[in-house]
């Protein structure tokens, strides 16, 4: 029993918890792309949550609190890292990225796959990769 394996049939979704609701959920829909699924004000917690799909998967969790407390993410602090999405284009997609107003870093060599890949961030900081196929 104790080497059987969690029957794991994919990832369900990624949560975020933002500072301000109207910005993030800009970044993920008008940005991004992601499409509302449903959108919640929960009275009881002062928060929304706003559900996400991607091509109609479910995806993202947006979570909104009155006060959230900054979490260290750069350089390299222990825990979730960050996002990333797999894209075709790399470099239309970092065009299409800084017409949009989002500043990218340089585009890097995967040194294991030989794949591009850059990343910028989403209104809390939070690293998006983009990983081109």
């Amino acid at each position: 029993m104790m080497n059987q394996k969690i029957p794991l049939i994919g990832i369900h979704h990624v949560a975020i918890i933002c500072s301000n609701y109207e910005l993030s959920k800009q970044f993920y829909t008008e940005i991004l792309g992601f499409e509302v699924i449903r959108e919640v004000y929960r009275k009881e917690r002062d928060s929304y949550k706003l559900d996400l799909s991607f091509q109609g998967v479910y995806f993202i969790e947006l979570f909104s609190f009155p006060e959230t407390p900054a979490r260290i993410s750069r350089p390299e602090a222990c825990g979730l890292r960050h996002i990333a999405f797999e894209v075709s284009n790399l470099d239309d997609t970092v065009h299409i990225l800084q017409q949009k107003g989002l500043i990218c870093e340089d585009i890097r060599i995967d040194e294991f796959t030989g794949k591009r890949f850059t990343f910028t961030s989403d209104p809390d900081l939070l690293p998006i990769e983009f990983y081109e196929r």
